[in-house]
């Protein structure tokens, strides 16, 4: 028995290592899961964006990325768990999604500005490297394409390794975004204080200590078109 079980474990074994690394089983949460609720553009308001900034058709928010801004939930929000979907509509785009931003960050925000307050959740495209290296001439290093997940403004948190250079930002562990016009499955977990990022399937990058732990969620629109869809959330006590 010993010996057939050896023989039958060897035998998964081969046949996963010869998987494609994307067909390989996987942690994945989807949000079907009792006690979760879908998001539409209905559950956000309009912050500093134009009219026609953000849409929404068959289930997918799309954002043309003009002007910059944001829209936010319509409550503010303490202990979640956040799915999403997004893809970028051209290379180079960036956006992003804040979790626990204040009230104080709204404070007379005028169309292309950002909340000063929050935790980002990075939604960047990988061609972003290259048009920051053409833009300033500098080496791309202190952010990466893959879900950086860092503070902004006045809010703190202290991010887990690996961490960017001025070491405010957690680096992902793993490279695993896919480039546009590709959908990319993003897990978020938002639980006292502290945030963790899944990127396509795969823990990668978050911090702990994260002040304040209480605010809106928002969605980003900074310069490019960007789509939404499958957004669901679950609010934990």
């Amino acid at each position: 028995m010993r010996t057939w079980i050896t023989g039958c474990c060897c035998w998964v074994g081969m046949l996963t290592a010869a998987l494609p690394a994307a067909d390989r089983p996987r942690a994945f949460i989807d949000g079907t899961e009792p006690g979760w609720r879908t998001l539409t553009l209905a559950d956000f308001e309009h912050v500093n964006c134009d009219p026609d900034t953000w849409s929404e058709k068959d289930g997918v928010i799309h954002c043309t990325g003009k002007p910059v801004g944001v829209v936010r939930s319509r409550q503010q929000l303490g202990n979640l768990e956040l799915v999403a979907e997004w893809r970028h509509l051209e290379s180079g785009g960036n956006s992003g999604i804040f979790l626990w931003a204040p009230e104080a960050a709204f404070a007379n925000l005028k169309p292309n500005q950002l909340p000063p307050g929050g935790i980002e959740v990075q939604v960047l495209d990988h061609g972003y490297v290259e048009k920051y290296e053409k833009a300033t001439g500098k080496k791309a290093e202190w952010f990466t394409t893959h879900g950086d997940v860092f503070p902004v403004g006045s809010s703190k948190m202290k991010p887990f390794p690996p961490v960017s250079p001025n070491g405010s930002r957690s680096f992902p562990r793993k490279q695993l975004s896919r480039p546009t016009p590709e959908w990319n499955h993003y897990y978020v977990r938002a639980i006292n204080g502290e945030v963790r990022l899944w990127v396509n399937g795969e823990e990668v990058s978050g911090g702990t200590e994260c002040e304040p732990r209480h605010g809106y969620l928002c969605l980003e629109s900074e310069g490019a078109p960007v789509e939404f869809r499958n957004l669901r959330i679950r609010e934990l006590p």
